[in-house]
């Protein structure tokens, strides 16, 4: 049980939720942002001294029953549900483990899918298997080794890796990467590979490990994505993710409407073929 990152993430979840966002009347002015800890110790149906307790770290083990309750009151996302569970040293309710065998469903409706860019990930943002637009649109990604084969620690560590992003969503997508790699450790554990690439990107840059503190959870695939092409500028597109059962793996697929100018890029882009990034900005 890690008594203190279980604390930072329950504070911090409660600072973010208004009374509103729980049912409550907003009451007296407040003193401090987000709900009161008798609040959320009323909605999880414990003693305030008890969920007291668990802020100040020096609480007991609460039981998964207890850790359900919490998730309810807080209002968490599946991924932010495990999180807490592996933070209190309790099994998540659908554990999720990295892995690097293509799941076979995704793969054969990647293998169906021509005219579009598409790629399948794990949930540590490795790329394990890319289509030909994909590869156009984005590079070739099967050379990395190591860590470097996450796209998180990627976009922290090489400066080159944000250059086919606009430079005003770049903050966007930092954040994105923190919250999606969050979402991996909660569910594999400090001890796992999640774990390692925590704590490299922790020594290897002070925007992760800011970023980390702020205990963003989600696993935020689906989105409308600036993507910049070195020979064809910026393309709009839209990305949506379809995930195996276990959440392990995700085939992104992105799209333009037809007939707009995504598109004809799109289109553009297959002739093209693939391009490599340059050293400098697009």
């Amino acid at each position: 049980m890690d008594r203190a990152a279980l604390a930072d993430f329950l504070r911090r979840r409660r600072e973010t939720l208004q009374p509103s966002d729980v049912g409550l009347a907003p009451g007296a002015r407040r003193r401090a942002p987000g709900l009161r800890r008798e609040e959320v110790a009323a909605l999880a149906a414990m003693s305030t001294d008890y969920y007291t307790r668990l802020e100040q770290r020096r609480g007991p083990q609460p039981s998964p029953q207890m850790l359900t309750a919490l998730a309810r009151a807080l209002r968490l996302t599946g991924g932010e549900r495990d999180y807490l569970f592996r933070v209190a040293g309790q099994n998540a309710p659908t554990p999720v483990t990295a892995a690097t065998h293509v799941a076979p469903a995704l793969l054969r409706v990647l293998d169906r899918l021509e005219d579009t860019p598409a790629l399948i990930l794990s949930n540590l943002g490795e790329t394990l298997v890319q289509n030909r637009l994909s590869k156009a649109l984005l590079g070739d990604r099967s050379g990395h080794t190591g860590l470097a084969r996450s796209e998180a620690y990627r976009w922290f560590t090489e400066p080159d890796e944000r250059l086919r992003y606009p430079q005003d969503d770049r903050p966007r997508q930092s954040r994105a990467q923190v919250a999606n790699l969050r979402a991996a450790y909660g569910t594999m554990g400090p001890q796992s590979r999640a774990g390692e690439l925590v704590r490299a990107l922790q020594k290897a840059s002070g925007e992760f490990a800011e970023l980390w503190e702020r205990h963003e959870v989600a696993q935020r695939f689906a989105d409308h994505k600036t993507i910049v092409h070195p020979e064809l500028g910026p393309i709009e597109l839209d990305c949506q993710a379809l995930f195996t059962e276990d959440q392990s793996q995700a085939l992104l697929v992105l799209t333009a409407p037809p007939r707009s100018e995504a598109d004809e890029k799109l289109r553009l882009l297959a002739v093209l073929g693939h391009e490599r990034f340059p050293a400098g900005q697009p």
